[in-house]
């Protein structure tokens, strides 16, 4: 489950979301739940010597039917490449990846036959655990964030919110060009001031704090001198504050990617451990 796994066409309106979950009148949330019901049923009516766990035939069949499934859901990213209608459209898709995502905490415990242990095979079901909790996570702010983000934006695109700090900047310039030298140089670090190029954490903050425009404006206000300046100021601190609104809100949509993804790396490796041990040395 990546974040440019989700369609474009299930962001913006909550409608449009419900949409890749309720796909096909919850098509894949049901086949989810049917495999987990006969999974649980399996587990419950099928008789193994002493106790179930994953070396047991219906453990070898749990797990067999885990890996693949896991093994598919992460082709999302490849998919998601390849534009296409019909039953495998990328918001059919990204529906199966959600619910049969779900459903292996139910079939990969089952599995286990709730047997832990510090080992590499526990290591691999916890991992498995923490992926499918930031998936949630993602499906989670792209249910919320999308229409704040489209809010943020006020119908403006990277471009034209670039041109608009650039004609801003323009006229800062030419303002500042009476200024005393260290009134200039306040100036001049306003004009500087680049919000996309913050850093993660500054713009997951949205911290405005350090802001040079802000301190230009604290500064210069109320001094006769700077009159024609202030309102440019203000009117700069106003467009940033709305560009830090919108960079904070896609922030958080695409920063469990940095999560999502290396988990799900490490999940695969941990499998390969996990099935190599399990045929060679057990």
């Amino acid at each position: 489950m990546t974040s440019r796994g989700i369609p474009r066409t299930t962001l913006g309106e909550g409608a449009r979301h419900e949409g890749f979950l309720r796909h096909k009148s919850f098509r894949w949330a049901k086949i989810a739940f049917l495999l987990c019901a006969l999974a649980i049923a399996l587990y419950a009516l099928v008789d193994v010597p002493g106790r179930h766990y994953g070396g047991t035939a219906p453990g070898y069949l749990l797990g067999t039917i885990s890996l693949l499934l896991i093994l598919w859901l992460t082709m999302l990213g490849v998919r998601k490449r390849v534009m296409t209608r019909g039953r495998w459209s990328l918001k059919g898709w990204t529906s199966a990846h959600v619910w049969l995502g779900l459903s292996l905490a139910v079939l990969a415990t089952l599995h286990t036959g709730f047997r832990f242990g510090p080992d590499v095979h526990t290591l691999s079901y916890a991992l498995m655990l923490l992926v499918i909790l930031s998936g949630l996570y993602g499906v989670a702010v792209y249910a919320a964030l999308p229409s704040a983000l489209s809010d943020s934006r006020a119908e403006m695109t990277k471009p034209q919110m670039v041109d608009a700090l650039a004609k801003l900047d323009a006229q800062l310039e030419a303002a500042a060009q009476p200024l005393a030298q260290r009134d200039a140089a306040l100036v001049a670090r306003a004009i500087r001031e680049d919000p996309f190029r913050a850093g993660l954490a500054r713009r997951l903050s949205g911290a405005s704090s350090r802001s040079p425009t802000l301190r230009a404006l604290a500064s210069l206000r109320g001094i006769p001198e700077t009159g024609a300046l202030v309102p440019v100021l203000e009117r700069k601190a106003a467009a940033l504050a709305q560009i830090r609104r919108h960079l904070r809100i896609r922030a958080l949509l695409e920063v469990w990617l940095y999560v999502h993804v290396p988990l799900t790396f490490a999940l695969i490796a941990a499998l390969a451990a996990h099935i190599l041990s399990v045929f060679f040395y057990w």
